[in-house]
């Protein structure tokens, strides 16, 4: 018994450090897709997480890094001090980072969830690969006035967590604007690109939309989601399938379905929902006008049968969400800004595919059959039909936006 039982005490320890180091993975794992880190940090058919992927910016371009543990190509020689720097100061063993890294907004993750995340990223395979070099325009490239854009703009104020919250509305509050960093993208950027406004700062513009990849990365203040028809049940379901009747995801925000929101729990779903809606009152139904908008828009309503009717249908309640959502119910027609009514129309949407079952039909582009005037037609014949259009969209925005697309490349092989 003397040689057996510290034999047993030694095999009990050991499973329970292992179950100990089980858990803190998984834990991180977790927090890795509420960060929706893979999404970033890997390149078109790469393996996750090993970077290359490209970040277009107005001083070049940027590609992400390999944060698997690799000693050489990764972040195999951080230690979790280092790491810890990393995310919250935006310090990097080989200088600043970047603020596409967004620690603008993980400076706000909790040193917990940080020692997690370093335990996950530590215990995943080292995959040597280096993504390609960074092409940026001087002085973008000297990393050293990084420091000064820091002191200009890193904000060093902790999380605002207002008392009167409940604390669902609280942990709603964290996902978002920490782990979440749904700021990043849903906040307009100044001339330096960087937010104007953080949680911590009070600013109207924070999470007021931005363009970003040809899209608007909507408003997503609580009344600007009220207007544009969301709710809890409607936006339970977008968070978790990427459709609703409500409108359908693409481009940046479907991978954030796809890699991140559809995998939290549904209690961490509910908390975003609560913090988004912020408890504001439903707005009453936008009413269809249809009759009104013909008689205003006759030529957009006879693109809308000719171009759109066979898919959306011709009152505008559409077939399936897999195939052609309602346009009658639609949130983008309802969005103060009509910028991606007209994208959507100008460049097409891709088909997707999550998996052998869940699939989601494409559309065609139709910049080159439709000119500005017939696309200021149609998108107001169907914001006046089913938005309630506060005001209209003229030829020359369409123009613009047709202008801004084809320069950044978003038009190119779309002829259909």
């Amino acid at each position: 018994m003397s040689m057996r039982t510290p034999l047993c005490l030694l095999l009990a320890l050991c499973f329970a450090q292992w179950a100990v180091a089980q858990t803190e993975f998984e834990r991180g794992r977790y927090l890795a897709a509420a960060g929706d880190c893979v999404a970033c940090h890997t390149a078109a058919n790469g393996r996750p997480f090993t970077g290359g992927r490209p970040f277009v910016t107005p001083f070049g371009t940027l590609y992400s890094t390999n944060i698997t543990p690799d000693e050489k190509t990764g972040i195999g020689q951080y230690t979790l001090e280092q790491f810890t720097a990393s995310m919250h100061r935006g310090k990097g063993l080989h200088g600043n980072l970047y603020p596409a890294m967004p620690y603008t907004s993980y400076r706000l993750v909790s040193d917990e969830d940080i020692a997690a995340l370093f335990h996950y990223f530590m215990n995943l395979p080292a995959v040597e690969n280096s993504p390609p070099a960074n092409r940026l325009m001087f002085p973008a490239n000297l990393r050293f006035g990084l420091s000064f854009w820091n002191w200009l703009y890193l904000d060093d104020e902790p999380l605002a967590q207002p008392e009167g919250k409940s604390a669902e509305w609280q942990r709603g509050n964290y996902l978002v604007n920490a782990l979440g960093h749904c700021g990043e993208c849903h906040t307009p950027r100044n001339f330096a690109f960087a937010m104007k406004g953080a949680p911590s700062m009070g600013s109207d513009e924070y999470l007021a939309g931005n363009v970003l990849e040809g899209w608007d990365a909507v408003d997503i203040r609580p009344h600007a989601l009220r207007r544009q028809g969301w709710d809890r049940a409607h936006l339970q379901e977008l968070f978790t399938t990427g459709s609703s009747e409500r409108g359908t995801l693409f481009g940046e925000m479907y991978r954030v379905v796809d890699h991140s929101l559809r995998h939290l729990s549904g209690d961490d779903r509910n908390a975003i929902i609560t913090y988004l809606l912020d408890e504001s009152e439903p707005l009453p139904a936008v009413p269809n006008n249809t009759g009104a908008a013909s008689e205003r828009f006759p030529q957009g309503r006879g693109d809308f049968v000719a171009y759109c009717a066979g898919c959306h249908g011709r009152g505008g309640g559409g077939i399936t969400l897999a195939f052609a959502p309602a346009m009658a119910s639609n949130s983008s027609l309802r969005a103060d800004s009509a910028h991606n009514a007209v994208a959507v129309i100008l460049r097409g949407l891709p088909a997707q595919r999550r998996d052998r079952i869940q699939a989601r039909a494409g559309m065609p582009s139709f910049h080159r059959e439709l000119d500005d005037e017939r696309v200021a037609g149609l998108v107001n014949f169907m914001r006046t039909a089913w938005g309630g259009a506060r005001q209209e969209v003229t030829a020359a925005d369409v123009a613009e936006i047709r202008r801004a697309l084809d320069d950044e490349g978003y038009l190119t092989g779309n002829d259909q």
